[in-house]
C-alpha cells in the first residue's frame, strides 16, 4: 500500500514538474542527454517555459505539490549559502497559508489532550480559526479566569503526511545525489536531512512553548520585546495556549504612522533586540518575517516589539559570537587578512587552504559591496556573500549561522521599511564592541576565574593525590630519560627532559594561581 501511495504521489510531482517545464533541469543530466528531445514535445516547453523565469517556475510548482512542499521551499530559501540567488528570492516568496480544517475537529484534538471537555476549560472558544498554516492554525478563546488567549492546534494526521513527503523527498535526493552533478553540487541530501529535522521539531507545540519561555525570562520587563506567556497547564504536545496579544503588524507602514509612532525608534529599537539575542544571551527568534512581529502602540514615542510563532530559534556557542563579531569589525575595517586569520583560528578553513587565495576572494566580493555608502550597506548580505565564498573553500557553514544571516537579512528589510536612511551598522557597533569588551581583558578574565573557583574548590581535596600521582610519572620519566641518554645521547631524550621540566613549572604556575584565586574568591 505505502509503494502504491508513493506511487501516485511521485506520478503527481512528475506531471507537475512537465506543467511548468522543469523536467528540463532533469534531462539536463548527462545521463538523459539522449532524451532531451523529450523536452520539446512538452507543451509546456512552448507556454511556461518562455514566459517565467527558472526561479517563479520551481516556485509555482512547488505552490502546486502542497503545503509540505511550500514549508519545504520556505526553508530551502534560507539556503543561500547552497542555492542559486535568483532560486532563493523566488522561494521566499511562498506563502505558507492553507485553508483551515474544520473547527469541531480542533475542538476534538484540544478535548483528547487535556482529557476534559472544552467547556471546562475556556469560557469561550471560537471555531472559526484566526489563522492557518500548513503545520498548525490558531483559534481565539477565554479561559475560565477571564485571560484571553490563542490556541494552537496541529493539523489532524500531519505527521503521517510530513513523514510521507520527507521520504519521498529523501528518496528522490538519493538519486539526485548520484546521479546528477548539478544536483550533488547542492547537497540535496543534506538539505532534505535538515528540513526534516525542522519540521519534526514543529511537530513537538512543547518545544515551541519552550522556546517563547525562554525568550520571555530573557526580555523579562524590558521595554524593548513583549513575548507571550505560555499557560503550561493547559499545553500539550499538539495543543498550546498562548497570551493573546493586541498590536499593530509590523508591515502596516499606513497604521503605525497614523498612530504617531516615532519610527526612527522602533527601527533602532529592532536592531537593539536582534543584537541583544546575539551578543547578550546566545539565543534569537529565528523566524521574524512581518507576519511574526507586531507593535504596541500605547506609548508612541517608545514602542515595544511583539513577536509571536517561536517554531524556530538559533542559539550561537561563544565561538559562533566571536566569529560574528571580529568578522563584522574586520570587514567594516576592510581588513580582509584579518577575516581570513580568524577563519583559520576558529577551524573553519582546512588546513591546506592559501591564505592569500581566500583572502583575495573575500576582498573580490567585499569591495563593491563598500563602494555604496555605509548606511546602505546589508550585514545580511555582507554573510551571504562570505557563506558564498566559503562554499568554494569547502567551509561547512553551521546551521545556525544560516538562521542567523537569514534573520538578519528580515531585521535589516524591516528596519529599511520603517526608517529609510537608518544607518544599522552605527546602531549595531556598540552592541558588539560591548560584547567583545566583556570577553577580554581583566575583568574578563576575573569573571572567569570566580566562575570556576566553585568547582576547583570542590576539586581541591583530591589535587595533592592528583599532583602526587603526575609527579611521580615525570620523575619515572624523567629516570628513564637520563638512563638512555647515558646509553645513547639521544636527542629526542633531550627534548623530552625539557619537556619534563616545563611540566613542573606549568604546574608550580596552576598551584599558585588556584591557591590566589581560592583567597579571592572566599576573601
Amino acid at each position: 500500500m505505502k509503494i502504491i501511495t508513493r506511487l501516485h504521489r511521485l506520478i503527481r510531482i512528475n506531471f507537475i514538474l512537465a506543467r511548468y517545464n522543469i523536467d528540463e533541469i532533469i534531462l539536463d543530466n548527462h545521463w538523459f542527454y539522449p532524451l532531451r528531445f523529450i523536452g520539446y514535445l512538452n507543451p509546456y516547453y512552448w507556454t511556461v517555459g518562455k514566459k517565467l523565469s527558472r526561479g517563479e517556475r520551481i516556485r509555482r510548482a512547488i505552490e502546486d505539490l502542497g503545503p509540505i512542499f511550500v514549508k519545504v521551499g520556505q526553508i530551502f530559501s534560507t539556503r543561500r549559502d547552497l542555492i542559486p540567488d535568483d532560486i532563493a528570492l523566488e522561494l521566499a516568496k511562498l506563502q505558507d497559508r492553507v485553508p483551515p480544517f474544520d473547527g469541531q475537529f480542533a475542538k476534538n484534538i484540544i478535548e483528547d489532550a487535556l482529557n476534559v471537555p472544552l467547556e471546562e476549560v475556556f469560557a469561550e472558544f471560537d471555531l472559526q480559526a484566526l489563522a492557518s498554516a500548513s503545520i498548525a492554525q490558531v483559534h481565539a478563546a477565554q479561559l475560565k479566569n477571564g485571560d484571553s488567549v490563542v490556541v494552537k492546534v496541529l493539523r489532524p494526521n500531519i505527521g503521517k503526511v510530513i513523514e510521507g513527503d520527507i521520504d519521498l523527498l529523501s528518496s528522490l535526493a538519493l538519486i539526485a545525489e548520484r546521479y546528477s552533478k548539478q544536483a550533488r553540487r547542492f547537497k540535496p541530501i543534506r538539505i532534505v536531512n535538515e528540513v526534516a529535522q525542522t519540521l519534526y521539531d514543529e511537530l513537538d507545540l512543547t518545544r515551541e512553548g519552550a522556546n517563547a519561555s525562554q525568550l520571555r525570562r530573557n526580555f523579562a520587563n524590558s521595554p524593548l520585546l513583549h513575548v507571550p506567556k505560555i499557560y503550561w497547564e493547559f499545553s500539550s504536545k499538539n495543543v498550546l495556549v498562548m497570551e493573546r496579544i493586541h498590536g499593530i503588524p509590523i508591515h502596516d507602514i499606513k497604521r503605525l504612522r497614523e498612530a504617531n509612532v516615532n519610527m526612527k525608534k522602533l527601527a533602532e529599537r529592532g536592531i537593539e533586540i536582534f543584537f541583544t539575542q546575539i551578543f547578550r544571551d546566545s539565543y534569537f527568534h529565528a523566524d521574524l518575517h512581518p507576519g511574526n512581529i507586531f507593535v504596541c502602540a500605547k506609548d508612541p514615542e517608545n514602542p515595544t516589539y511583539i513577536a509571536v510563532d517561536f517554531g524556530i530559534v538559533g542559539s550561537l556557542s561563544q565561538n559562533d559570537q566571536r566569529y560574528i563579531a571580529e568578522n563584522m569589525i574586520a570587514f567594516f575595517k576592510r581588513d580582509y587578512q584579518r577575516v581570513a586569520e580568524l577563519h583559520i583560528a576558529s577551524g573553519w578553513l582546512p588546513p591546506d587552504t592559501r591564505i592569500d587565495q581566500f583572502e583575495g576572494a573575500i576582498r573580490s566580493v567585499s569591495e563593491p559591496i563598500f563602494e555604496r555608502p555605509l548606511r546602505e550597506i546589508s550585514f545580511g548580505q555582507l554573510l551571504l556573500r562570505l557563506f558564498q565564498v566559503a562554499r568554494r573553500f569547502q567551509i561547512n557553514i553551521q546551521p545556525q549561522l544560516i538562521l542567523l544571516q537569514k534573520t538578519l537579512l528580515g531585521i535589516e528589510s524591516l528596519t529599511r521599511q520603517i526608517a529609510p536612511n537608518i544607518d544599522i551598522w552605527d546602531t549595531a557597533y556598540p552592541h558588539i564592541e560591548k560584547w567583545l569588551k566583556r570577553q577580554v581583558g581583566v575583568k574578563a578574565f576575573v569573571k572567569r576565574l570566580r566562575d570556576n573557583l566553585p568547582l576547583w574548590s570542590e576539586q581541591l581535596p583530591a589535587m595533592p593525590t592528583l599532583l602526587y600521582e603526575v609527579l611521580s610519572e615525570q620523575k619515572q620519566a624523567l629516570e628513564r630519560i637520563r638512563f638512555a641518554e647515558n646509553l645513547s645521547n639521544a636527542k629526542e631524550d633531550k627534548a623530552q627532559e625539557r619537556k619534563t621540566k616545563f611540566t613542573y613549572f606549568l604546574i608550580g604556575i596552576l598551584c599558585t594561581l588556584l591557591v590566589v584565586g581560592i583567597a579571592f574568591y572566599w576573601g
